[in-house]
């Protein structure tokens, strides 16, 4: 969602709680006028003109909120992708391998290149063998990598083949 919209969604929601309290404030006056025999005096009405105040105190806050979200948007998403796009963007060749392994953590960077030793492809159990770490752990670094759109997974029985991608 890009963030003008998301701005004018924040907004959207702050109105449509300023009418829930309008509503309920309109209400909640009718049944204390009926019910508070004190009047004006009632500790009542002390008590609706101070969830009145708080309440629009966060509907500006939050219109506020989405203001800022309109009139500073870019281009870039409200929710940034766990992809980073220097890399998403970088054709992958055996040229660039250094440079893409200098933008990866240390366990993306240890499975890439058991993938690149490997001449490009690997079964997903010998990664497993070879790097000594858990079938778990395997799979969310290649879906990581696979992400970022360095390799790419192809199903081969009951296991998978890593293949870089190029």
């Amino acid at each position: 969602m890009k963030n003008k919209y998301f701005g004018y969604l924040i907004i959207g929601i702050a109105l449509l709680i300023g009418f829930i309290v309008f509503s309920f404030n309109q209400a909640l006056t009718k049944i204390i006028s009926t019910s508070c025999s004190h009047g004006p005096t009632c500790p009542m009405w002390g008590t609706i003109n101070l969830q009145t105040n708080i309440s629009i105190g966060i509907i500006i806050f939050i219109i506020l909120v989405g203001l800022a979200f309109i009139i500073f948007a870019k281009d870039e998403t409200v929710i940034k992708k766990i992809v980073k796009p220097q890399i998403k963007n970088k054709k992958v060749e055996k040229s660039n391998y250094q440079d893409i392994i200098k933008e990866l953590d240390s366990d993306e960077k240890n499975i890439f290149e058991k993938v690149i030793e490997s001449n490009g492809t690997i079964f997903q159990s010998e990664l497993t063998e070879k790097t000594n770490l858990n079938k778990v752990k395997i799979t969310r670094i290649l879906d990581r990598l696979e992400g970022k759109g360095l390799i790419e997974r192809k199903r081969r029985g009951m296991t998978n083949v890593i293949v870089l991608k190029s």
